[in-house]
């Protein structure tokens, strides 16, 4: 026994701190080995229950010396969690290997719910997770002066701080930030500044008027969200920030040649561009330009992308609860007087018919972002005679050509705000 415990102490001081561990899992099958090797040694008609005490006694052992290294572990991943947020980054790895080497699965094992108080205690008697941030905010705010204020200067400065300005200013350039456009990503970005800015980012007028302007009348109720920013977030909706593209591929085969020895085979590439607008306008564009090329033409409603269609769209939700944008686009009447012309430059007639395309959409999510793809349920072009009146109907059959449609935010059509919201 002398022996074991030398050469335990003498491989401690060899090889250090960090093979705690396999020093640990040694000592602990050789108590177990010890224990088996004496109730081996034990007559036959010994009863069973000493067996039963030895394992047991073993059993408690290893357990309490698992849930030692699982502490000196969680000690040490803590502590080089701690390093790393104070930006030492090469001790916290040391700290992350050291408990990595006792216990590898730690980071596993730790709750991260309920996070150290840096300051060593909870303000205000409150326990873990904050539930309430807005109400938590507004009353660190307000319990440093009597009144209300939305952010102070770090540092004393000569120039006017944007603390000085009257809450309905601050509350107005908001509104700028968002703009007609809905950038509500710029709002909670913002809403990262400080935590005056977080409450001013939560006002409910702002949020209201969004929805209004995303749905419009069909928004009066706030039943069944708490809130009108939950309704902007949960609420299914096409999204402003970006376009919708659906790509089409096929293999098409060729005229024979005239020998008659081949036939050439043809791969054929196109694109569709949804882009919508808060104000129920949408465009619609097909060309074979790859989309680097296209989405920044997309950015204003008043491109002069050739061949493009404008038009309305509409939201409509089913019993089903299933969300559809019905869409009715039709090419600008300037451009086919226009195309006219070209043939007829005296007198320019007008057209005879008018041709404009419906399209239904079934919005559904896919993947980690919300209201991102769009799935072909109707299509049909639909030709009215000037002379009669009368229109005539062609649905197309939707096969394979037909692929959805995922949205691309575009960071350049949010970057300007022409009107506050």
């Amino acid at each position: 026994m002398q022996k074991c415990y030398i050469i335990l102490a003498a491989i401690h001081l060899h090889i250090g701190e960090e093979s705690e561990r396999s020093v640990l899992e040694f000592f602990v099958e050789l108590n177990v080995f010890r224990a088996q090797w004496m109730s081996e040694l034990k007559p036959n008609s010994a009863s069973n229950g000493g067996n039963r005490g030895l394992s047991s006694r073993a059993a408690d052992l290893k357990r309490k010396q698992e849930l030692a290294r699982e502490e000196k572990a969680r000690e040490l991943f803590l502590k080089a969690v701690e390093e790393e947020e104070n930006g030492a980054v090469y001790e916290a790895i040391k700290y992350y290997r050291r408990a990595m080497q006792i216990v590898p699965d730690i980071e596993f094992k730790i709750n991260y719910s309920r996070s150290p108080d840096p300051d060593g205690g909870n303000e205000n008697g409150m326990d873990g997770e904050i539930e309430d941030l807005l109400a938590y905010f507004h009353q660190q705010l307000t319990l440093q002066d009597n009144s209300l204020k939305i952010c102070v200067p770090e540092v004393d400065m000569a120039q006017m701080h944007i603390s000085a300005l009257p809450p309905e200013v601050l509350m107005y350039i908001f509104r700028w930030v968002v703009s007609r456009d809905l950038d509500l990503r710029a709002l909670e970005q913002l809403s990262l500044v400080c935590r005056g800015f977080y409450i001013c980012a939560r006002d409910p007028e702002i949020w209201r008027s969004a929805c209004l302007r995303a749905w419009g009348r069909s928004c009066t109720k706030l039943v069944p969200f708490n809130s009108w920013r939950e309704m902007f977030l949960e609420r299914p909706r096409v999204r402003f920030d970006g376009v919708y593209i659906s790509k089409t591929a096929y293999i098409r085969q060729g005229e024979e040649s005239l020998d008659g020895f081949y036939r050439a085979w043809h791969q054929v590439e196109y694109y569709r561009y949804l882009r919508f607008f808060p104000d129920g306008q949408v465009m619609m564009l097909t060309t074979p330009e790859d989309p680097l090329v296209t989405v920044p033409r997309l950015r204003s409603r008043n491109t002069r992308v050739e061949s493009i269609m404008c038009g309305h769209y509409r939201l409509s939700q089913d019993t089903d609860n299933q969300t559809k944008v019905f869409v009715v686009v039709s090419k600008r009447k300037e451009e086919v007087i226009t195309r006219i012309s070209r043939f007829c430059r005296r007198n320019p007639a007008v057209p005879e018919t008018e041709h404009s395309f419906h399209v239904g959409l079934q919005l559904s999510s896919g993947g980690r972002q919300s209201f991102n793809k769009l799935n072909w349920i109707h299509h049909s072009c639909h030709i009215t005679y000037r002379s009669t009146g009368e229109t005539v109907v062609t649905a197309f059959d939707l096969d394979q050509m037909y692929a959805s449609f995922y949205f691309a935010r575009v960071k350049s059509y949010t970057a300007f705000s022409e009107r506050p919201l």
